[in-house]
């Protein structure tokens, strides 16, 4: 890797409207004349156009204002080595020519998409971070879905990975994520980021070495464990691996780093981050009819386009019986409201008899884990509705019953056990919000 590098970037195509698909390489030549091509990862190949077509970013980023009138295009190499060694991190983050190639491509040409990035940032890094404090990660790694994704949970790449970290449907399914005609928990960004810190932990586990286990993350495993064997032994590094690795990957873990460094240096090159505005607060609610997003939105006057947003894992705009979709506060409310009306709809239109299957093992959706300041902030999950005469006709014939809330707790879980709606609960209790605590004690019957 010492060798002098020129980044070869024609002009034309930094002013092409399609300078985001065409220029999808970093071609490096060497002073002896010889190139080497890295391909970008996909992150890294698309417009500020094309991010801010994002449902949550065109609603809820607009144009930063700075104080700074900095334009620092390049820094010098001592420069860039100090910054990246001020990054407190426990991951090898060295400067050296192919790094620095990638550097100057988010400094440089990439400084609009940057800018949206850092914007978007404010409603993922949250949980992103919360995934990775759980299996004990660096939180450096939350940098990964900038190169792999550009933060988006729509992204699928031209190989068929999907959501913001890019799992392909094999690793996605080994790792707990659901993938059917229906649903793409690839795309939600609460159990994507659960499954990819899991993923990242094994990795390491297996390597020892978090170049590797980057690596690893990108082209599988078995490609980085190739790449050893042929270098000469398990105890080499990624940079001692480079040339055995494919293409995309020799720009991956530099990619990754250039992003660890422009995210944090980035007001050093005079980029101005996006304002975020916050989306409102949103929960879940589990359906107990299969529903689709035009109907949940008549019910709950959320919009098509923000049920999208808020719910990327459902792939025809339908959410399945006894699956959970994410609405704002007020929309759940209004829901809960309407949702008998609703159901006897369904009925009415499907002719068929209303059927209950929530077994008592289905886990609470993905809102039991806490997330804060990002769109997906949660602390309950509501349960809709089922048809339960029967039941509640033996419970009225029942004596009084109550039962004392334990951690972990929640309305839906409560009411789910005993056969009972949240509504029903909180009216049988006097209950205005949704909050309870341990040792409280709540009327079932």
């Amino acid at each position: 890797m010492n060798f002098r590098i020129k980044i070869l970037v024609f002009s034309f195509l930094l002013t092409s409207p399609l300078f985001a698909q065409i220029n999808e390489e970093i071609v490096v030549q060497e002073d002896s004349g010889h190139t080497e091509v890295f391909d970008l990862p996909e992150g890294m190949a698309i417009s500020e156009q094309e991010l801010m077509n994002d449902y949550t970013n065109k609603n809820n980023l607009t144009e930063g204002t700075s104080s700074s009138t900095v334009r620092e295009l390049s820094a010098s190499d001592q420069v860039i080595v100090d910054r990246l060694s001020r990054i407190p991190t426990t991951i090898e983050m060295p400067l050296n020519n192919i790094t620095r190639a990638f550097i100057d491509k988010y400094s440089n040409n990439m400084r609009s998409s940057v800018s949206v990035m850092l914007g978007s940032s404010n409603f993922y890094m949250p949980i992103f971070e919360e995934a990775l404090e759980r299996y004990g990660l660096p939180l450096e790694l939350k940098y990964l879905p900038v190169i792999e994704s550009a933060l988006r949970p729509s992204a699928t790449s031209r190989a068929g990975a999907a959501g913001l970290w890019q799992f392909m449907v094999a690793t996605g399914k080994r790792f707990g994520l659901e993938v059917n005609t229906l649903v793409d928990e690839r795309r939600d960004p609460i159990k994507s980021s659960d499954a990819a810190a899991h993923y990242l932990s094994e990795l390491f586990n297996q390597f020892g070495d978090w170049g590797l286990a980057i690596a690893a993350y990108n082209c599988g495993e078995n490609n980085v464990q190739k790449a050893l064997l042929r270098a000469g032994g398990e105890d080499k590094d990624y940079w001692q691996i480079y040339n055995y690795l494919p293409r995309e990957t020799r720009g991956y873990v530099p990619a990754f780093i250039a992003a660890n460094y422009i995210m944090t240096y980035y007001c050093e090159h005079g980029i101005t981050p996006m304002q975020a505005s916050l989306p409102v607060s949103s929960d879940t609610i589990v359906v107990m009819k299969e529903l689709s997003f035009n109907q949940i939105a008549s019910a709950s006057g959320v919009t098509i386009d923000e049920l999208r947003s808020l719910n990327p894992q459902y792939r025809r705009d339908i959410v399945p019986v006894n699956y959970a979709v994410r609405m704002p506060m007020a929309g759940i409310e209004s829901f809960v409201q309407k949702e008998d009306s609703l159901y006897a709809g369904v009925l009415a239109f499907n002719e068929v008899p209303m059927r209950r299957t929530i077994t008592e093992d289905i886990e609470d959706a993905p809102s039991n884990v806490p997330v804060q300041r990002s769109s997906y902030n949660s602390s309950s999950t509501y349960r809709g509705k089922g048809s339960r005469s029967s039941r509640r006709n033996r419970s009225s014939r029942q004596s009084s019953k109550s039962v004392t809330v334990k951690s972990g707790d929640t309305l839906s879980s409560i009411a789910k056990r005993n056969g009972m709606t949240v509504n029903q609960l909180k009216k049988k209790n006097g209950i205005t919000g949704s909050t309870i605590r341990p040792g409280q004690k709540i009327k079932v019957k």
